[in-house]
């Protein structure tokens, strides 16, 4: 008895997976050839790929209730989906921007003599998608693809001075604020606070919140739309990035987070 049921109990599992990474497989495949096309019927798309029409029925009207293939009633064709262009729009946006910024991303660290980062926010968080290092044997690193708290990091706080008060309590009012270390700002009336101070200056300290003898400097990036899209920021110890250093870098990263803004095609808000 028990050796039947171990039996069964593999076979369940080796049919469970394999079945959701086909139904995967064939969605992604069929939406490729839809991409390819002006328009495709649900006959076209059969032939194509050997598939049953109940099948590829199925699979359309999953992609569709996602956003990613559309269906015209009048003409019956499958057409590529507005979501597939938000998100395909959306890599070239950040690809463009971790490629133009590369020299903007040098400059600022020849002139800082501190490592250079670019972030975007991401569902909360701070992503790091670009960074040139200082040459300074004691420097800070961001692996690109990491994750930050957008509480505890300069530019986090940057993103978030281009927020109302309202929308900043609104998405963190209900979470927890990581603490990190003493100086971490994990109560929202404090963060909120600080945020606003960084709106009056134009840009932002991350003031040893995340690591203890580190301090970030940063300012946002702007759209064509006059959204923040992310923010450049330069990172270093507390010891040479110091309360006098920080009156001339602090204007150094907002004058060049403004130039990439307009290397991009974006603008600050209000500006044309």
């Amino acid at each position: 008895m028990e050796q039947t049921k171990g039996k069964r109990g593999r076979k369940a599992g080796t049919n469970s997976t394999p079945s959701s990474v086909q139904v995967l497989d064939r969605s992604l495949s069929l939406f490729s050839l839809v991409a390819e096309r002006d328009g495709s019927t649900l006959t076209d798309l059969a032939d194509q790929t050997g598939l049953a029409p109940s099948t590829i029925h199925r699979l359309l009207n999953s992609l569709s209730s996602h956003g990613m293939v559309a269906h015209d009633p009048d003409t019956g064709e499958w057409t590529i989906g507005v979501k597939a262009f938000e998100i395909g729009n959306a890599f070239l946006r950040f690809r463009k921007l971790g490629t133009i910024s590369r020299p903007f991303l040098k400059r600022l660290m020849d002139e800082s003599g501190e490592t250079a980062n670019i972030g975007i926010e991401d569902d909360g968080d701070v992503v790091f998608i670009s960074q040139v290092e200082s040459h300074a044997p004691m420097r800070a690193f961001f692996r690109p693809g990491r994750r930050g708290p957008i509480h505890a990091s300069g530019i986090g706080k940057a993103i978030l001075s281009t927020w109302s008060d309202t929308e900043i309590a609104k998405m963190l009012g209900g979470k927890t604020l990581t603490r990190f270390t003493g100086r971490t700002l994990d109560m929202l009336p404090a963060l909120i606070k600080n945020i606003q101070e960084t709106r009056y200056r134009g840009w932002s300290i991350d003031d040893e919140e995340h690591t203890l003898g580190m301090r970030c400097v940063a300012a946002p990036l702007f759209n064509e739309y006059g959204e923040a899209i992310g923010g450049i920021s330069i990172s270093g110890p507390t010891v040479r990035i110091d309360d006098e250093r920080l009156k001339t870098l602090g204007p150094l990263v907002r004058r060049t987070a403004d130039e990439l803004t307009r290397a991009i095609g974006g603008h600050r808000p209000g500006e044309n």
